[in-house]
C-alpha cells in the first residue's frame, strides 16, 4: 500500500490530506512533506487522516516530530481522525492528550 499526500491551504492553515498506510516504509514521505512545509514558513498544519487505513509506531513518531517542528515556531498541528481503530492507538499511547484531534475538517478549521 502506498501513501497519498494532497496539500491545500484554507483559512490560514495548511491541510495535508493523507491516504493509505503510514508505516515504516511510507512514513518518511509524510515526514519530508511536513519538513518541507515548515521550511517554507507554514506552521499551522492540519493532518487529515480520514483516509488512513493503517498507522504504526513509525507514523506516530513522524506526527510527534512534526508537532515539535511547528511548536518550535509557535505553530500548531491538529489531526482529523474519526476512525475508532486509529483513535484507540492515540489513546493507548497517551498521544490523545498531546494532539488536538478533531472529527472533521470543519471542526479543525473552526477552532482558533
Amino acid at each position: 500500500m502506498d501513501l497519498s499526500l494532497d496539500t491545500r491551504h484554507e483559512g490560514g492553515h495548511t491541510i495535508i490530506e493523507v491516504g493509505g498506510e503510514i508505516d515504516v516504509y511510507t512514513a518518511p514521505k509524510l515526514r519530508d512533506k511536513i519538513t518541507e512545509l515548515v521550511g517554507n514558513g507554514e506552521y499551522n498544519l492540519v493532518i487529515d487522516m480520514e483516509k488512513v487505513d493503517f498507522l504504526d509506531s513509525t507514523g506516530l513518531g513522524v506526527l510527534v516530530g512534526g508537532l515539535k517542528k511547528v511548536r518550535a515556531h509557535d505553530g500548531s498541528m491538529r489531526l482529523i481522525c474519526n476512525q475508532e481503530r486509529l483513535l484507540k492507538i492515540f489513546r493507548i499511547t497517551g498521544l490523545a492528550k498531546v494532539f488536538v484531534i478533531h472529527g472533521s475538517q470543519a471542526d479543525a478549521l473552526a477552532e482558533h
